[in-house]
């Protein structure tokens, strides 16, 4: 797989791309991003198990919004039975359950490393008794939130294209891992952009939040006009994530695909 080098405005475009394919059919993805926002609202009754199998449904759920997002792409409609359609072959589904548990492995590890270096202030900091005031724990676990941001911006662009590689062109784990990771090295400076994007909606978004309380706007009135926005931003992410690949990749790897598929279908 080629991967493409773009132009730093592309950060802009790929979000831009994202907004526009959600504006195609809103109601779906703004289910979808229900769906997800259900489960990580679900992944906190059952504290770290569920966390991490979370983590390891990320490449199959990323899967499922890419192939929403093509059939959209092309015009067509999702109906409610289509969405889970593309995981459903087991030459699709193991291999994106193991990157999904390689991702789960590959994250936990990067807790422990970041963690590791600062555990022993940590635990000094801890009183043997009374409770621990939460901005003292804030403080204590700033270093290692910081330190594991960082092994995270790595971890992302060794994963990022690797559900689609893998699911889409059969590609094994390890090549996947490795031509998203050169795709995103070649390609900093756009997600560079496009990650200030982000930043900065989310930003604007919880000034908006800010805003409507100093208008005296109550706490859930502020939840229920703002979590609709929260909700769209979310499928307008998930949207963004095709035209990433397709301009990273490009077209004809997509044709490619469909081509085989069809060749597939005929046998």
């Amino acid at each position: 797989m080629q991967a493409a080098t773009l132009p730093l405005s592309y950060g802009w475009v790929w979000v831009r791309e994202g907004m526009l394919l959600f504006k195609r059919q809103p109601m779906a993805m703004f289910f979808w991003s229900l769906v997800t926002n259900m489960l990580i609202n679900l992944s906190y009754l059952v504290p770290l198990l569920g966390q991490m199998a979370l983590i390891s449904a990320t490449p199959l759920l990323t899967f499922i919004a890419l192939n929403a997002c093509h059939r959209i792409a092309k015009g067509e409609t999702i109906p409610l039975n289509a969405w889970l359609k593309p995981i459903k072959p087991v030459e699709v589904r193991r291999p994106l359950i193991r990157l999904g548990l390689l991702y789960m492995l590959v994250c936990l590890a990067g807790g422990i490393v970041a963690t590791l270096p600062f555990m022993e202030g940590i635990i000094n900091a801890i009183p043997q008794e009374g409770q621990v005031e939460e901005s003292e724990i804030l403080a204590l676990m700033r270093a290692p939130m910081l330190t594991f941001t960082g092994l995270y911006i790595l971890i992302s662009a060794l994963f990022w294209h690797a559900p689609a590689l893998v699911g889409w062109h059969h590609i094994p784990i390890k090549k996947a891992l490795f031509y998203s990771m050169v795709a995103c090295w070649r390609n900093k400076l756009p997600f560079i952009v496009y990650g200030i994007c982000w930043a900065a909606l989310y930003y604007l978004m919880h000034q908006l939040g800010h805003l409507l309380l100093s208008l005296g706007f109550s706490v859930a009135s502020i939840q229920l006009l703002t979590t609709p926005i929260t909700l769209a931003l979310m499928a307008i992410l998930y949207c963004s994530f095709y035209p990433i690949y397709l301009s990273v990749f490009g077209a004809s790897a997509m044709a490619r695909r469909e081509q085989a598929n069809v060749l597939d279908a005929d046998e």
